[in-house]
């Protein structure tokens, strides 16, 4: 069986589009909107119209393993506890270095078609089982762009959400007001790629910035829990001009929105140039608290970069939680999620007993 119609056969009925004339329709899972009439696919390749009706991937999973949540990377949500990951295939861009681009272009690239051979059979509710006995205290869309899977990490979350487990997406952001209207019911923490604060540059990716930046303000709106990621590339994205302005309008919209410059590292099509070194994403991450940003980590540089690995108070500036890597090694953060220094509050969704925060842990995955 070929891999489109392997994964077409695991698929439902849709809930994010609108039907048009001539048994065409209008998807509104990312910001391409892409019309897609009968018989055909949108840019993503995994949503298609059949008859009229949008299908769309549902019930499996082509990786799964229980994470750190640091991993994510979220910082501030749980910190410590685990959350078991789980991703399907496709994206709606086209990064030429992304380092998931064997789940990610499937369909698109002929060198991802193996990815069928990851692909199992899951239901809604083996997975709420698999969280328990992993004790993940959260359940994370990730892996692909879980934006084009949103119908299937809405079953799942309802139902994690009865079990009582948080809820995350791990997302390069391209969305539309329908889409994160549709998911905020069901949806705690949504982390989202800011990759770059030029036009051009999205458009080389396959997106478009203005969608990215208006999904940061809506999902902060809607009360979700934000934190953004800029992952640093050398002559992409890294001059102090562009830094300056993504850290900007970071601080503008809450300065306590988490911002992590993190290392990148040359993969899938893009093997010249060089990694980024531990002193740009120092500096990135100077400008970003320079800029006002409360909260600013350096990341994919384990052990490396000092300040920029541990949460501080923004006030009095204690350490509250060291970090190691993916590793805990010392929280400070009270019940209430204040700083028992100085009592202010710390940004975030901590944890209720902060004596069950996990101290050095493994802080590694385990693969389900």
């Amino acid at each position: 069986m070929t891999l489109s119609k392997k994964l077409d056969s695991l698929t439902a009925p849709g809930t994010l589009y609108e039907k048009l004339d001539d048994n065409a329709l209008r998807c509104f899972a990312c910001g391409h909107r892409c019309l897609i009439r009968e018989g055909k696919r949108g840019i993503c390749k995994v949503r298609f119209n059949k008859g009229g009706e949008l299908r769309v991937p549902f019930g499996y999973v082509a990786a799964l393993q229980a994470d750190p949540i640091e991993k994510k990377p979220f910082y501030h949500f749980l910190s410590g506890e685990n959350a078991l990951s789980f991703g399907m295939l496709g994206c709606d861009l086209h990064c030429d270095y992304c380092q998931n681009w064997f789940t990610s272009q499937a369909l698109r690239d002929p060198a991802s078609d193996e990815a069928g051979r990851i692909v199992r059979e899951v239901s809604a509710e083996q997975l709420i089982a698999l969280a328990q006995q992993t004790d993940s205290k959260i359940i994370a869309s990730t892996y692909n762009e879980p934006l084009i899977t949103s119908e299937w990490a809405v079953e799942i979350f309802k139902k994690a959400k009865k079990a009582g487990l948080k809820t995350a997406m791990i997302s390069n952001g391209h969305a539309t007001p329908e889409a994160l209207d549709y998911l905020a019911p069901h949806l705690d923490g949504y982390k989202i790629d800011l990759k770059s604060m030029q036009e051009k540059n999205y458009r080389h990716l396959g997106g478009v910035l203005q969608s990215v930046l208006d999904s940061i303000i809506r999902a902060h709106k809607l009360g979700l829990w934000v934190e953004v990621v800029t992952l640093v590339v050398l002559d992409f994205n890294d001059s102090n001009a562009e830094l300056w302005e993504a850290a900007r309008f970071l601080a503008e919209i809450s300065p306590n929105i988490p911002w992590h410059v993190t290392a990148y590292h040359r993969d899938y099509k893009r093997q010249s140039g060089e990694n980024t070194a531990v002193d740009t994403l120092i500096r990135a991450a100077d400008i970003g608290r320079e800029a006002g940003l409360n909260y600013v980590y350096a990341g994919n540089a384990h052990g490396l970069t000092g300040e920029y690995e541990s949460t501080r108070c923004p006030s009095c500036n204690q350490v509250l939680i060291t970090r190691r890597g993916f590793t805990i090694c010392d929280y400070k953060i009270t019940g209430e999620g204040n700083c028992p220094h100085c009592g202010t509050a710390v940004a975030g969704v901590w944890a209720d007993e902060p004596s069950n925060v996990k101290l050095n842990s493994f802080g590694m995955p385990r693969v389900i």
